[in-house]
This record gives structure tokens, sequence and C-alpha cells, in this order.
């Protein structure tokens, strides 16, 4: 078999940033999420609840979904990383949680508009976005074979600003071809594809089906151009996965740089999911927007994502990753604390005239800045992760990554879900989120701007 090109293998890993970033444009953030919002909204609106109320009660089920999702998650991450490791393998776990991906995504297909499945629709969201996230765990431990350390900052940013074109691109065709209006068309005045009835909201609930189907279209790169090295592969037992992740774990006592770097990320990836879970959330409960103004927002901040991860890269390949987390954060604290001081009525306590179209245009601005700060943040936290990465040891120690994105990802849907309840208010509910983000940046402190690892 001929050998795979150095460039075909980036170009590979690039197709999974493609191929998975939907599950969070599409689901997490701009058409589903939104739309359960909007569903569970009016079920608990149905029981008697008046409209501020069910709108807090649709976000805390929302949270309570990513609290158990993200504990999941953080319990399985580090150990399926040291497993991957004393097997030497990647590429079959790779496939057994695109699978998870692909079946979670498509049933969403079934989630009907009076909220009577919602329950039984949040656990298959829940298995696939388990199946996307543990997926990725595995994709990033690929990165430190892709280039050297001056490298895989560009290429890190480079993969993300071409996933967040897929997420861009397959936005806009579930908001011109698919998702209906109230006036049942879709935002170029069509009727959804394929006899899809509006009235039963089968356009908009065809997101879960072409998500899978994008997805399943667009791994076919990566599996063509990206291999195992077959002279890694090696037996394992749970035992020996079990041991290597004790033995990480505890000696990051001993790595004061990394244990920081893993402690702050830890913190400000968790409010960053926070803000791409609520994102749409907020705008719909919140702002009342509908889903084809929702979606538009999607697109400027999906496009803000890979223009500036773009940038990202490339100030990343300049200055390294330290100095572009920094400031993201720093942007990302202004940007939450505008959220959480305005709704329709005021922005930060000053009182608008009814109607008023201001916060509209100032939530659209911080769209562009959480998507394109965002961009950044996580493109230059994978690179961050390399220079921290044992070279003997690359998925066991991006499971750790994982770990620490993940260990405390219940947190801020959780954090979430009990300020809305005490508050018994969406905005306010989004408040925990800066905290997240000061935490972080606290941490950074300790962290060595090239890592702790001798090249």
């Amino acid at each position: 078999m001929a050998e795979i090109s150095k460039r075909k293998r980036i170009w590979g890993w690039w197709f999974f940033d493609w191929a998975s970033q939907p599950y969070h444009t599409l689901l997490v953030t701009f058409v589903f999420g939104p739309y359960f919002a909007g569903v569970a909204a009016g079920y608990f609106s149905g029981t008697g609840l008046d409209a501020e109320a069910a709108a807090a009660r649709a976000q805390t089920v929302w949270a309570n979904c990513l609290t158990i999702t993200g504990l999941i998650i953080a319990f399985g991450a580090p150990l399926l990383g040291a497993m991957a490791d004393v097997s030497g393998r990647r590429i079959p776990w790779i496939f057994a949680f695109s699978v998870m991906y692909a079946v979670g995504s498509a049933a969403l297909w079934y989630t009907m508009p009076d909220g009577s499945n919602m329950w039984l629709m949040l656990s298959a969201f829940g298995f696939g976005f388990v199946g996307a996230e543990y997926a990725l765990i595995f994709i990033n431990s690929q990165l430190p074979d892709l280039g050297d350390d001056r490298e895989v900052g560009e290429i890190s940013g480079s993969g993300f600003a071409f996933g967040y074109f897929g997420g861009l691109i397959s936005l806009a065709i579930m908001l011109t071809l698919f998702v209906e209006q109230a006036n049942g068309k879709t935002l170029i005045g069509m009727d959804p594809m394929f006899g899809l009835d509006a009235m039963s909201r089968q356009g908009t609930r065809f997101v879960g089906p072409f998500t899978a189907g994008w997805f399943i279209l667009f791994m076919v790169p990566y599996f063509m151009w990206v291999r195992d090295d077959s002279q890694s592969e090696k037996k394992g037992s749970v035992g020996e996965a079990l041991s290597l992740l004790v033995k990480s774990v505890s000696n990051l006592r001993y790595r004061v740089s990394l244990a920081s770097y893993l402690g702050s990320s830890m913190f400000y990836r968790d409010a960053l999911n926070g803000l791409y879970s609520f994102g749409g959330v907020y705008a719909r409960l919140v702002l009342e927007w509908d889903l084809i103004k929702i979606g538009v927002f999607g697109i400027v901040s999906v496009l803000a994502a890979a223009a500036f991860s773009w940038v990202g890269g490339k100030l990343d390949k300049k200055y390294g990753p330290k100095p572009v987390i920094l400031v993201a954060i720093w942007v990302l604290i202004f940007v939450c604390t505008t959220i959480v001081s305005m709704n329709r009525a005021q922005i930060f306590g000053i009182a608008l005239p009814e109607g008023s179209g201001l916060p509209d245009l100032v939530f659209f601005g911080c769209g562009v800045l959480i998507g394109g700060m965002g961009g950044i943040l996580q493109s230059a936290s994978r690179s961050m992760m390399v220079r921290h990465t044992d070279p003997e040891a690359p998925v066991e120690s991006f499971g750790l990554y994982g770990l620490s994105g993940r260990a405390t990802s219940f947190a801020a849907p959780m954090l979430i879900a009990i300020a809305t309840t005490v508050t018994g208010s969406a905005r306010l509910g989004v408040s925990p989120i800066v905290v997240l983000f000061i935490l972080g940046l606290i941490l950074m402190h300790w962290v060595k701007p090239e890592g702790d690892q001798s090249r």
C-alpha cells in the first residue's frame, strides 16, 4: 500500500473537525438546543406555569441534561485515553464513538413539538454528545504526530477554522432549505425540502438526520488518510490502563505547569462550553428570538470563529499559545458580563424604549466575540497541551486534557440550573460562567509559556 503523505494526513485530520462541528453548531447551540428550549417552555406553560417560570424550568431541564452527560464524559475520558495508550490503537475507538454520534443525532428527528417525548430525546442527544466528545479525545491525541512544536499551533488553528466553516455551511443549508419560520417558509421563502411538513416542525427536526448524514459523509477522508502506527500496536489490559492513569495523575504533583494548565483549562473550557450550550437558549428564552434569527446569529458567530481561529493560529505560531489564551479569556469575561446585564428592557441598568433593537445589536456583537474568541481559545488550548504532552503517551496525556475539560463539565450547567432556579430568571441564570472564566484566568499565572516537556 502506498504511503500516505503528511499533507493528506493533516487534511484527513482536519476533516474530523469539518464532519463533527455540526453537532455543536446545529444541535447544541443554534437549532436543536433553542428548538428544544421552546418545546420544553411550551410544555411547562401547559402545566400552568407563567411564561418566565416556564422559560426558567426549560433552561433548568436543558442544564440538567448537560450536567449528566458531563459527568459521564468526565469519568470515562481518562480511562479511555489510557486504554488506547496501552493498546497503541486509536482508530477503532474513534469509529465506535462515531457510531454513537450518528445514532444519537439521527434519533432527534422524533422530537415532537408538543414535548410529549422530550425526556427520551434528551437521552438520544446525550448519547450522541458523549460519542462526539469521546472521539475528540483520540483526535486531539493525534496532533503531536502531525508536526513539530512550531507547526502544531498553526495546524490546530487551521483545523478549527476548517471545522467552523463546515459548521457555517451546514447551518446555512439548514436555514435556507429546512428550518421553517412562523409562516411555514424557510429563510429564502420556500417550503422545507423533501415535502417536510412545516406544521409539525419536520423541517427543524430534520436537523438530527442531517447532522448524522453530514458526519458520515465527511468522515470518509479521515478514515482514508489517517492511520494508526502499526509498529505501536501492543497488547494491553484494563488493569494496565488503570495503573497508567493513576501514575499520570500522581505525577501531576511534580509538574506544576501542567497541573496549573489542566486546572485553568478545566474552568475556562467549562465556561466556554456553557456559553455555547446556552447562547441559543438565552436568545430564545430571554430575547425571544425565533429559530431563523438565532440561525442568522449563528452564521455570524461561526464565520467569526472560523476567521479568528485562522488568525489565532498565526498569532500562536508567532507569540505562543499562552498570551493568546489570556487575551481570549479577558474578552469573554467582558462579553459574559454584558449578556448577564441586559434584557429587552434595559442594558447595565439603563432603561430602553419599548421595542428597542439595541439588545439585538449588542447580542449580535457578543456573538461575534463569543465565536471568534472561542475559536481562538480552543485552538490555542490544544496547542498549549502539546507543549505539556509526554511523547511516549500522547493519548493518555490528552486523556488528562479531556478530563480537565470535562471533570467539571457538569459544573457550568449545574450552576446555571441552580442560579436559574434560585433567581427564577433565565438571564441571571447564566451568571456563573463569569466566575468560571475568572478562576481559569487566575490559574494561568503558573503555566509556563513553553510547557514543561524536555524536547
